[in-house]
């Protein structure tokens, strides 16, 4: 079984170190920066702009996942997209017209992803597949780091590994929210291929990542 793309959450970081974390993470051997973007609106916190993306763009050259958790998302994609974004998600609720949204996303060049928060319905993902890159399924509640895992999320990533595969589809399938080693395994199980972790990766500091890192790619 090929291993999953580890994609550590900087929302966990140190912030006023963000050029030399995610330098760190590339060295210990992630695959993914996820950027995980909130307004205080759409969920109850508020994190990074568009400008600190662009700072962070030179310090590696990981693809950027960036998790647009804002409404309305449409007035954001440009920005985010040149700022360096690689990857823009977003969710079925942050916005009028999702087809409309994700056909943007890639019209500026980015790959396009949704994102299934706890209580969303898969069944969205049926008529927008074909302009999908990415489907993340939120195994906690947006808004916050740390908090930990809803283990019914394991039936929701096998349903949308399901709905992926019977389209033909060779969308990422990734998962966010509480992932440690101890649950990793049982992700990938259900279908998963790429992981965000946040507070795994980043305990113990820099020379930890890369052991961090290992430990979920191996799960």
């Amino acid at each position: 079984m090929t291993a999953p793309l580890i994609c550590p959450s900087i929302l966990a970081s140190d912030f006023a170190k963000l050029g030399a974390e995610v330098a760190a993470l590339e060295a210990a051997g992630a695959d993914w920066i996820h950027v995980d973007v909130m307004d205080g609106h759409f969920v109850p916190n508020l994190t990074i702009g568009p400008d600190v993306v662009k700072a962070l763009r030179p310090h590696t050259t990981l693809p950027f996942d960036v998790h647009l958790m804002v409404a309305p998302v449409d007035p954001w994609l440009e920005a985010y997209r040149n700022a360096g974004a690689d990857v823009l998600t977003v969710h079925p609720e942050s916005g009028p017209h999702l087809h409309r949204t994700l056909g943007r996303i890639r019209q500026l060049g980015a790959k396009a992803g949704i994102v299934f928060n706890p209580g969303t319905p898969l069944n969205i993902l049926e008529d927008v597949i074909d302009l999908v890159d990415l489907v993340l399924i939120m195994s906690v509640n947006p808004g916050f780091g740390g908090q930990s895992f809803i283990d019914s999320s394991l039936r929701k990533i096998a349903g949308a590994r399901r709905l992926i595969d019977a389209a033909g589809s060779h969308a990422h399938l990734q998962v966010d929210g509480g992932v440690t080693s101890a649950n990793a395994a049982a992700c990938v199980a259900a279908g998963a291929d790429a992981l965000v972790a946040g507070s795994f990766v980043f305990k113990g500091g820099p020379d930890a990542y890369a052991a961090n890192i290992a430990a979920l790619k191996s799960a």
